[in-house]
């Protein structure tokens, strides 16, 4: 008999923790599973979509007998939620079932093959490995994944682009419309590399990434990705295609610039957005000396105008924007003070943090 056994918080930690990519419907049912693989009293879970294969490995208490089979990812999930973190459970596998059971309870659980589990080829030849702190990665992924396209034609717009080189760290993230541009520096130099990472693997990392001390290691091949973090290893492929050139859509020269409080803009843009049509989500602002004023409408007739007082003394502009866009970047920087640089009502915008060249955001105006 090949038992498991180990406490309800443990398995569920380890188990929570890959089944992130694992969809419900897939053509293939078994991607549906996680691929369950005792050896002595280490216990490694390993999940896919074809595309991306996560593997956690813990050192959990049982007998000598080494078993693998896969089961259902969220039905194993869902039981393991409803049972005290303090109870001891025991997986344990014979023929074409997974026994689960928890002080009185008891679970059978279809299993298919281990054997029949896809896992992803591995490429050959990855590049050399370089470590960054996982909480730098994840600040950095913040700040640019919101501007990140959804299921747009231009694969190469549904991830972001990672650029490493020398001792900077940049992510960049457009979807034709406004662009995020991110970096940090790091302590260490790190071989050019230049890769998109798909959405997927973007809003996966950032929901496993730790806000603690630990370091990401990386690892690049032509088209795959390999980071290991926290126990765990983590296998991408990567977006193929070209990414635009950045740099050409950052906007240098606007002579009209203009600091103010970021929560008190959010706050007005959030007021003024209330009355926006569902279709175009359009704002107006108007800048002048003095003041900032903010107005919407609507089909019904309906509108919103907000006004704050601010310290600019250039040209009269009156732009309109997707409220979303610029609701979007103010909601995910963390800073007091936010600087917008303005050519006239035609040109982009350029968002970035006062006195600090780290992040900046370029949102196209939008005609009302």
């Amino acid at each position: 008999m090949n038992v498991l056994k180990a406490s309800q918080n443990e398995v569920l930690a380890v188990l929570q923790a890959v089944s992130g990519i694992v969809e419900r419907r897939h053509t293939l049912p078994i991607l549906a599973n996680v691929l369950i693989r005792k050896t002595g009293n280490a216990l490694q879970f390993t999940t896919s979509d074809l595309e991306i294969q996560i593997r956690t490995t813990a050192e959990l208490g049982g007998d000598a007998g080494d078993f693998a089979t896969t089961v259902g990812a969220r039905k194993l999930i869902d039981i393991l939620k409803t049972m005290p973190a303090d109870q001891t459970v025991s997986l344990e596998s014979s023929q074409n079932k997974l026994i689960l059971k928890g002080g009185k309870s008891r679970f059978t659980l279809t299993s298919l093959p281990a054997d029949d589990f896809p896992l992803v080829q591995e490429a050959a030849n990855f590049g050399p490995a370089f470590s960054v702190p996982q909480k730098v990665l994840k600040g950095l992924m913040q700040q640019v994944s919101f501007a990140m396209a959804v299921q747009d034609i231009r694969y190469y717009l549904n991830g972001i682009l990672f650029v490493a080189e020398g001792n900077t760290l940049s992510l960049v993230a457009t979807d034709g419309h406004r662009l995020a541009f991110a970096s940090s520096q790091l302590e260490v130099e790190v071989p050019k590399q230049e890769v998109i990472l798909p959405r997927k693997t973007v809003l996966e990392l950032q929901r496993l990434l730790s806000d603690g001390d630990g370091n990401i290691e990386m690892r690049f091949a032509g088209n795959q990705a390999r980071f290991g973090f926290g126990g765990m290893e983590f296998v991408t492929k990567l977006v193929e295609g070209k990414f635009p050139d950045y740099n050409r859509v950052i906007p240098r020269n606007h002579h009209n610039s203009v600091t103010l409080g970021r929560a008190p803009l959010l706050a007005s843009l959030q007021r003024t957005a209330i009355m926006t049509s569902d279709k175009f989500k359009g704002v107006r602002l108007n800048i002048e000396p003095g003041s900032l004023r903010v107005a919407s409408n609507n089909a019904e007739q309906e509108e919103a105008i907000d006004e704050l007082d601010i310290d600019y003394g250039g040209d009269t502009i009156e732009i309109g924007f997707n409220v979303t866009y610029l609701i979007d970047v103010l909601a995910n920087m963390g800073q007091d003070m936010v600087k917008i640089d303005l050519q006239d009502g035609n040109s982009s915008a350029l968002v970035t943090i006062p006195d600090d060249d780290r992040f900046k955001y370029v949102v196209m105006p939008m005609r009302i």
